[in-house]
C-alpha cells in the first residue's frame, strides 16, 4: 500500500494557489495507486515550533546526543518517522521572497538531522534516508523559471540541496507562475499541463 505524506505550507487556507495544485496533484497519485494512504499536514495554518535550546546542543553533541530532551526534539522525532514511513512526498508551497516560506523552512529543519537522516562523512554528508519520488508544487505571483523568469529563484536549489543530502534526490518542481495577475483560464491551462507532466512522470516510474 502507498503511503503518500501531503505538506502545503501557504498561509492563504482555501485561497491557496500552492495547495490547490498540490492536492490536485495528490489525486493523481492516489488514482494511480488503488488503495494509498493520504496524511495531509497544513503547515500553513499550523507552523512547526522552531528548534530549541536542547536540540541545538543536541546537535552540537553529534553522536553523544543522548541525554537530552525537548519539545523540539520530539517534534523532529515524529516528522521524520512520518518522513521515512511515507513511499511519496507531496510539497504545495508559495515562493516568499525568492524562497520557501519559515512554515516549511521549519519542517526541514526538523528533518534534516545528523546523525538521523544525515551523517557526516569525510566528503560531506551522508544520506541516511531512502529515495523517495517527491512532487514539489509551487505558486509564484511572478516568473521565476523559464522563458520569461524576471527574478531570482533560490526556492528549487535549496529544497534540492536540503532534500538530497538526507537522500531525497528524486525532486520534481511543478511552477504554477504568474498567479498575481493571470487569469482563471490560464492558471486552468497551466495546471492542466502540470498534472500531465505528473501522468508522465508516474509513467516512467511504472516502465
Amino acid at each position: 500500500m502507498t503511503k503518500i505524506l501531503h505538506l502545503t505550507c501557504s498561509p492563504r487556507g482555501a485561497e491557496s494557489h500552492s495547495a490547490a495544485l498540490s492536492t490536485a496533484i495528490a489525486q493523481r497519485l492516489i488514482a494511480a495507486r488503488p488503495g494509498a494512504t493520504h496524511s495531509l499536514r497544513d503547515l500553513g495554518a499550523a507552523p512547526p515550533d522552531g528548534i530549541d535550546g536542547p536540540y541545538a546542543s543536541a546537535l552540537v553533541a553529534g553522536q553523544a546526543e543522548t541525554g537530552f530532551s525537548s519539545p523540539a526534539l520530539d517534534r523532529s522525532a515524529a516528522a521524520i518517522a512520518e518522513l521515512v514511513a511515507a513511499d511519496m512526498l507531496v510539497i504545495g508551497t508559495p515562493m516568499h521572497n525568492f524562497t520557501v516560506p519559515a512554515a516549511l523552512k521549519a519542517w526541514i529543519d526538523l528533518v534534516v538531522r545528523p546523525f538521523h537522516t544525515f551523517a557526516p562523512g569525510a566528503n560531506g554528508k551522508v544520506a541516511l534516508l531512502c529515495d523517495k519520488p517527491v512532487f514539489v508544487a509551487i505558486a509564484s505571483g511572478g516568473y521565476f523559471h523559464g522563458e520569461g523568469a524576471a527574478q531570482p529563484d533560490f526556492l528549487t536549489p535549496y529544497l534540492s540541496a536540503a532534500l538530497g543530502c538526507i537522500g531525497l534526490r528524486s525532486v520534481h518542481f511543478l511552477p504554477l507562475q504568474h498567479t498575481a495577475r493571470a487569469r482563471a483560464s490560464d492558471l486552468e491551462q497551466q495546471t492542466h499541463a502540470l498534472l500531465d507532466r505528473v501522468d508522465d512522470i508516474l509513467g516512467h516510474m511504472e516502465a
